[in-house]
């Protein structure tokens, strides 16, 4: 191993690679292996190949639980569907989304109520509103935009979700150190802080703004509805191989003689909801629900007991694309720590942080670096030792800095290409991630430079 792990500025490269990669060849999983590969080189150099294979290995060891969980939620989905579950959920609510507007307005809020987990949360809504949606002839682009915005901004904002948890915990050691006790425990904290969230605040609002035409359609998502309206095509060209599937999965279900009923839906729902308030554990709450589900499918011949057993393989093969765009991820999020980029890039705007502008720095480097790594919790574990000891000794409303540091997380989960969420969310709508990530970008920014302003103005005030 090479004693040279400062690499300064040239840390950059291998993000600098994976965007200009994808952004030319349209390959996510590529461009995060090969950018990986770049910072394996930098660090190892000719001997970068062996740590590469125990780097995949580890990946997938290390990071097994979410592989389970995606499995599983593949599984709940297509359990959902085949039940017609989801088709009776449409019927129960078409007759007030009778519209392309009322139709999103109803997934906006369906994705609001599914707040627990963000992944939860989109493939819930997909699955309940999607062709719905497209009934209403509504751009994938734009659906997979809505699913995107209710992930992880609402999930952020409501303290009873697994995101509030994890930074609650984060800000409870901070708080600790520094002996201050006027805010509570870490969740009393994160609690108070959620106002000071602007960029999810911001984005979860955009999204009916869009939906009813106060916010303007721009740039490709502009195209979008334009291809919509001249082709009456919902998806480009480059999303044609993800709906090969699902127009083979809907004659299935048309020839069912099962009849759509919305409480195959709505009761599953209600109890994955429940085990997770209860449970805290994702994959634990998943299993429950299984329970019920078999108990609620198979005695009243919605499903028959093979099929239930065939739509585990049929949901583990729906999610494997995610899955394997997370191994790079993961790898990217692996070797961007290992040359100590995150590290570099904090370092390098401490010297320029004041009380006034540290809420507005914090935020744009927890964003940039959410943004470029794809990892939204890995990055605020390097940062909050480092940002919220510096808003203690500034003078610096830590609630403030604590809402800017999970706004910038946040911000990550939504705008990066690969993040976790915009990659399951490109899924969901069956609509290639770069199509997804490219309409949505302009957007995210948009809310980013108005969420900067107002850290700006409330590093002044407060």
């Amino acid at each position: 191993m090479t004693e040279v792990t400062n690499f300064g500025i040239f840390c950059l490269i291998p993000a600098i690679v994976i965007l200009a990669f994808a952004l030319i060849t349209k390959r996510t999983f590529e461009a995060l292996f090969i950018g990986s590969i770049v910072g394996l080189i930098m660090y190892y150099k000719q001997g970068f190949f062996f740590p590469l294979v125990d780097m995949v290995q580890t990946v997938i060891a290390d990071e097994v639980w979410i592989f389970v969980a995606f499995a599983l939620f593949g599984f709940f989905v297509v359990l959902l569907e085949q039940s017609k579950g989801t088709i009776g959920f449409a019927n129960f609510l078409v007759r007030w989304a009778n519209t392309q507007k009322k139709t999103l307005i109803a997934s906006w809020l369906l994705g609001i109520i599914v707040f627990l987990d963000d992944f939860l949360n989109i493939l819930t809504v997909s699955s309940a509103m999607r062709n719905l949606a497209d009934r209403h002839k509504t751009p994938r682009e734009m659906f997979a935009y809505l699913l995107d915005s209710t992930g992880a901004p609402v999930c952020v904002l409501i303290p009873l979700s697994t995101w509030a948890i994890f930074y609650a915990d984060l800000a409870q050691t901070e708080f600790d150190t520094a002996g201050i006790t006027a805010y509570g425990d870490g969740m009393s904290a994160y609690i108070h802080s959620i106002p000071f969230m602007f960029y999810s605040w911001i984005a979860v609002i955009m999204v009916p703004m869009l939906a009813i035409g106060v916010m303007p359609k721009i740039g490709p998502m502009k195209k979008a509805f334009q291809r919509v309206q001249e082709t009456g095509k919902l998806w480009s060209d480059e999303s044609d191989k993800y709906n090969l599937v699902e127009a083979a999965d809907t004659d299935a279900e048309s020839a069912s003689s099962v009849s759509p009923k919305a409480r195959n839906f709505i009761v599953p729902l209600i109890v994955v909801i429940v085990a997770m308030l209860v449970t805290e554990d994702m994959v634990a709450s998943l299993l429950i629900t299984f329970a019920v589900m078999f108990l609620m499918y198979i005695p009243t011949k919605v499903m028959t007991f093979g099929d239930f057993c065939e739509a585990l393989p049929k949901g583990v093969n729906n999610m494997l694309p995610v899955m394997i765009i997370l191994v790079g991820c993961y790898m990217v999020r692996d070797t961007m720590n290992l040359i100590q980029m995150p590290q570099y890039v904090v370092e390098a705007v401490v010297p320029y942080c004041s009380a006034t502008l540290l809420p507005a720095i914090t935020f744009l480097v927890v964003a940039l670096l959410a943004f470029v790594t794809g990892s939204s919790w890995g990055v605020p574990a390097i940062a909050v030792p480092i940002l919220m000891p510096l808003a203690f000794a500034s003078g610096s409303n830590p609630l403030l800095v604590l809402g800017a540091l999970v706004a910038g997380a946040s911000f990550g989960s939504h705008a990066c290409f690969y993040a976790d969420a915009t990659v399951l969310s490109s899924q969901a709508s069956k609509i290639s991630n770069l199509d997804h990530a490219m309409t949505q970008i302009p957007y995210a920014l948009i809310s980013a430079g108005v969420a900067t302003v107002l850290y700006l103005i409330a590093g002044l005030i407060l």
